[in-house]
């Protein structure tokens, strides 16, 4: 059985080069500290939790066959998408790795796939670029949860959903693990991570869902990260919403109706999450994800999800790759 992870992390060799030479990345500035320090950008400040992000291609492949993993998807960490930048700026950030990972993907046999990075604080350039990486042969782009500030429901980015809609293109969300608002409301016990990133998740499965851009564009791909966060577990709620409050109604089916529209990976944290998201909107909607290398997996997600007594074979057989191979054409 083939396994595809739709949750890896890469974070650019241009980026270690420019530390090293003293320099800022786009904007982001390096701090010594402890491990490998930490990059600043626009007031937030990026720790990194492994020293698997600064790693080679074949320590990468070695990670994967350890963990019977044969293809990884391969999206920016998300701290470095640099939507804070002016437009041009950005754009120079996005074709920078946006040409590194297609060529670290056409260097890896097969083993590899990869997700772009966009400038979509301006439309037009982020299409422009969608349309040049899929050229380069990525299935996609890797897209925070809001940009600054703003949420995926307004209509400057609904042409943005259209192209990718005609191209095909991957949309996965992927929130901020460090900066996020849970933060600034509660900075202890860890809850920017372990709460703070699937409420993220939860708000931009909620905004797609119950904005229209579902029922706009309905041939678009999209996939949310940990599983949606606890979108699915509300969906009774938001469509009780929809009932009892036709005022405020954006679709003409209540949000239930396009849940089964998304995927989401299995990095819901355990196996009763995972069997109530399956559940809900079906096995066919489920694609396996690791969050490598962020995530310990003992000894991986792949043997993880196998060891699942309440998920069938043929349910794992969907999720482990069968979804993916149809989804992003990866044979």
């Amino acid at each position: 059985m083939k396994t595809i992870d739709i949750h890896a992390h890469i974070v650019p060799d241009s980026m270690w080069r420019a530390v090293e030479a003293k320099q800022q990345w786009h904007g982001y500035k390096h701090e010594a500290g402890e491990g490998l320090g930490a990059m600043v950008a626009c007031g937030a400040r990026t720790t990194f939790t492994t020293p698997k992000v600064r790693y080679s291609l074949e320590q990468r492949i070695k990670d994967m066959d350890e963990q019977k993993v044969d293809v990884q998807v391969l999206s920016i960490h998300t701290p470095f998408v640099g939507y804070h930048l002016p437009p041009e700026q950005g754009l120079a950030l996005a074709r920078d790795f946006n040409d590194e990972v297609s060529a670290t993907v056409r260097r890896s046999n097969g083993r590899l796939a990869g997700l772009a990075t966009l400038p979509v604080q301006d439309v037009k350039l982020a299409i422009n670029e969608l349309e040049r990486a899929m050229k380069l042969g990525l299935k996609g782009a890797s897209l925070d949860t809001q940009v600054n500030g703003k949420e995926w429901d307004e209509p400057e980015f609904l042409p943005f959903f259209k192209a990718a809609e005609q191209l095909g293109a991957l949309l996965f969300y992927h929130p901020q693990p460090q900066n996020n608002f849970v933060l600034k409301r509660n900075p202890r016990h860890g809850l920017n991570n372990s709460m703070g990133v699937i409420i993220d998740d939860a708000i931009v499965t909620a905004t797609l869902i119950c904005s229209g851009v579902l029922e706009k564009c309905p041939d678009l791909k999209v996939c949310i990260a940990h599983g949606g966060g606890p979108a699915c577990f509300a969906m009774g709620r938001l469509d009780r919403g929809w009932h009892d409050r036709p005022a405020t109604r954006s679709t003409p089916k209540p949000p239930s109706a396009y849940q089964k529209k998304l995927y989401y990976d299995t990095v819901t944290g355990d196996e009763t999450a995972l069997r109530f998201l399956i559940d809900q909107v079906g096995a066919d909607r489920v694609v396996m994800g690791s969050d490598w290398p962020f995530v310990a997996w003992h000894p991986s997600p792949v043997a993880w999800l196998q060891g699942h007594g309440s998920i069938t074979a043929a349910e794992k057989e969907k999720i482990l790759w069968k979804n993916l191979a149809d989804l992003l054409d990866i044979r």
